[in-house]
């Protein structure tokens, strides 16, 4: 459970106020005080409550009347009555309109702070429900970036210096290469760990109810809108949200998530007053957000706002050293306690020289696929999809080369199998012989790009 939450005490009588605020206040519960419904409302504007307690007599408003209102424009914060004995009748009334419970004039400060600390836990218990069905409902990825790429440790270098922050991230890269997994690794790190941890593609927004799902609505703000709801920024507050395919967001959606990000306030739709917020947001897309802005489908200065921290997810095939422990990690998730599966030397080249348009997404799907195909546990190439496996015996496959050298000189059966880096290296030489040393050629036939060939090309020493 969260370890601090607000409460709000709304009475007039500034000494009541005084002591309620004077001795529920602790370490783990902030206590605020307003002496109307005005100041309440000022109060909820600014900032988030768990549970109100309310006097059911105010100087400018009808407690019950205005416990409605708290109710349906907040409908997950508790709110607790305090009443005079000749209201109980009317406080037992509010009860059935939502109140969570009352007490009676003169109360009892042990009593009344047990009812609070009951009160708060019913609202975080349901807060927590409604954020985990919210939240992805696939199992949760592994938050640690698999590989020892140069690559992947420099990604994993920017992600455990910007996770202890609440800095906007932006993390772009090609569909399938990690970047929801690089999300959660953010998430996991940082200081909201144990927070809500929220997930939305905006690529599945309807357009015309993108803003309620975000923000919420309040009841009769549009044709179906039957009651008040909360949207992901409600769900989300305290702790994370992230919004994968940002570049999908409506344009007149984004001016408001600029409001968010810049105010740390919104509005649900149909509401006048603006919420507060307290919510650390990570972005995804496989856009080039620029690109986007020039073209006029994107907020321009939403852009900037939400690039303050870019990571760029490498594609696979410029990381093709971590297929081998991708596979490893993939097998042992997805063989369903089969510790001993094995992917053939000969399966292993195919895959190392496949190009990987799918990125890691991709990888796992060919190996899910080829589990279920293996004999005796082992993975060899006639498990693999057809393109994969035309790389066994020399084919081209995805590269669209005909007679590229395939894996199976590369792995030296005659002298026993080589390492893996000896693989790659011996690999890279044949094609770069092959193609007379044309560099664009050799990079475009192993799936890389130039700069990742001259990397590779350095670091194996192949001149």
């Amino acid at each position: 459970m969260r370890t601090s939450y607000s409460v709000l005490a709304v009475d007039d009588e500034p000494s009541i106020g005084k002591l309620l605020e004077k001795e529920l206040s602790t370490p783990a519960r902030a206590v605020h005080v307003a002496g109307s419904a005005r100041q309440a409302r000022e109060r909820l504007r600014r900032a988030t409550y768990e549970v109100v307690v309310l006097d059911i007599r105010l100087p400018d408003a009808d407690g019950i009347e205005f416990m409605v209102e708290l109710r349906q424009r907040y409908p997950d914060m508790e709110v607790i009555l305090i009443t005079g004995h000749g209201n109980i009748d009317n406080a037992v009334e509010a009860m059935k309109l939502g109140a969570y419970d009352y007490i009676t004039k003169p109360f009892n400060l042990t009593e009344l702070e047990v009812v609070v600390e009951r009160a708060y836990q019913r609202a975080f218990l349901r807060n927590e429900n409604r954020a985990l069905r919210h939240a992805h409902d696939r199992g949760r990825p592994g938050v640690t970036l698999i590989g020892n790429s140069q690559v992947i440790k420099e990604v994993r270098y920017l992600i455990e210096k910007v996770a202890p922050t609440d800095v906007p991230v932006l993390i772009t890269g090609e569909s399938g290469a990690g970047k929801e997994v690089a999300a959660h690794a953010i998430q996991s790190l940082g200081t909201r760990a144990d927070k809500p941890f929220i997930i939305k593609n905006c690529a599945t927004l309807q357009k015309e109810l993108a803003r309620s799902e975000l923000f919420g609505h309040v009841r009769g703000s549009f044709t179906g809108a039957l009651e008040s709801r909360d949207g992901l920024m409600a769900f989300a507050n305290k702790g994370t949200l992230f919004l994968d395919e940002i570049g999908e967001l409506p344009m007149e959606v984004q001016a408001s998530l600029l409001r968010v990000l810049e105010n740390k306030t919104y509005r649900r739709v149909g509401e006048k007053d603006h919420r507060s917020c307290d919510i650390r947001l990570i972005f995804a897309t496989n856009r080039t957000l620029a690109g986007e802005v020039e073209a006029g489908r994107f907020h321009e200065a939403l852009y900037h706002r939400i690039n303050v921290f870019n990571i760029e997810m490498p594609p696979l095939r410029e990381r093709k050293e971590d297929i081998p422990l991708l596979a490893e990690f993939f097998l042992a998730r997805l063989g369903n306690g089969r510790d001993d599966l094995r992917i053939s030397d000969r399966a292993m080249s195919c895959l190392m020289q496949y190009a990987w348009p799918g990125n890691v997404r991709e990888l796992r799907n060919v190996l899910e696929r080829s589990i279920i195909l293996a004999e005796n546990n082992l993975i060899t190439e006639h498990a693999l999809p057809r393109d994969l496996a035309g790389f066994a015996g020399g084919g081209a496959g995805q590269s669209g080369v005909s007679g590229v050298p395939g894996a199976s000189g590369a792995m030296g059966e005659a002298q026993g199998p080589l390492s893996l880096e000896a693989m790659e290296r011996e690999h890279i030489a044949r094609i770069l012989e092959f193609y007379d040393n044309n560099r664009s050629l050799a990079a475009t036939a192993l799936g890389i790009s130039r700069k990742t060939l001259y990397r590779k090309m350095r670091e194996y020493d192949i001149g």
